[in-house]
């Protein structure tokens, strides 16, 4: 049976790289009891995939890991038993059963939520009007940038793959409170193209605003987080609505 696990990542455990999150879940998967299956050969290991490595540095409310198991209880009881052998900072979200034939995380991954504000001690005068330059610049037919690659820089349009952004509240980290005075901070929402065709960070997106405006703000003046993964799904074929992007955890079932 193929299962889809969401997990948030806050606190310290931000600093944690994608293969010690890996090899945190394998120990964690032998203290919950989980039936999970191991592959074959001389060197088994189990089946687990992860939709999409986060940044180090990054919080986030909505990361996905696939693994097969060979049996299972039920979703609540399966969020339970692994919460109560994990670590501060990681907390599992949802347990859903998968479709046999439905594509792991990694290969279906197409969009990202993120949300940004400041870090307290890095707000400029206005961050309301931060911001609001930030979508005014977003709104642009194109825009253009020159993007790292392994054979040197080529020259792409960020503005097809920003499907949307917009202003809002965003928590304040517990531990940040008190030296930001507030709960809420001033922020913006972006939904980014994610994964292997075409893959944007909010770092870039920030970066070329900050170009364009000639700033020059520390690579510490932001707090980012990762809010949720897309996969895409096609429109009903009776209706003339397109794709539509859908949760990672949207795919499957609820095990009772």
């Amino acid at each position: 049976m193929k299962i889809r696990i969401k997990f948030s990542k806050q606190g310290e455990m931000k600093f944690i790289g994608h293969l010690d999150v890996m090899r945190y879940f394998q120990k964690a998967m032998r203290r919950a009891d989980v039936d999970i299956r191991y592959s074959e050969g001389f060197s088994p290991h189990q089946i687990m995939s992860f939709a999409s490595p986060l940044s180090v540095g990054l919080t986030s409310n909505g990361e996905y890991m696939d693994i097969e198991v060979h049996s299972t209880g039920s979703s609540e009881e399966m969020i339970r038993r692994i919460n109560e052998v994990s670590v501060e900072g990681i907390r599992v979200l949802s347990y859903r059963l998968l479709p046999d034939k439905a594509p792991n995380g990694m290969a279906a991954v197409a969009a990202a939520d993120y949300t940004i504000q400041f870090r307290p001690g890095y707000e400029p005068e206005n961050e309301t009007d931060w911001f609001q330059g930030l979508l005014d610049f977003l709104s642009r037919p194109s825009i253009p940038v020159l993007k790292k690659t392994k054979k040197g820089e080529k020259e792409m349009d960020l503005k097809p793959l920003i499907y949307e952004s917009r202003t809002l509240l965003c928590p304040v980290p517990e531990e940040k409170q008190e030296v930001a005075g507030r709960s809420l901070a001033p922020g913006v929402l972006l939904k980014l193209s994610a994964g292997s065709s075409a893959n944007v960070k909010p770092e870039m997106v920030l970066d070329a605003y900050c170009k364009e405006t000639g700033q020059e703000l520390s690579e510490f003046a932001f707090l980012i987080q990762r809010e949720e993964l897309y996969a895409r799904q096609s429109g009903d074929a009776e209706s003339t609505e397109g794709d539509v992007l859908i949760p990672l955890d949207a795919v499957g079932e609820e095990i009772s």
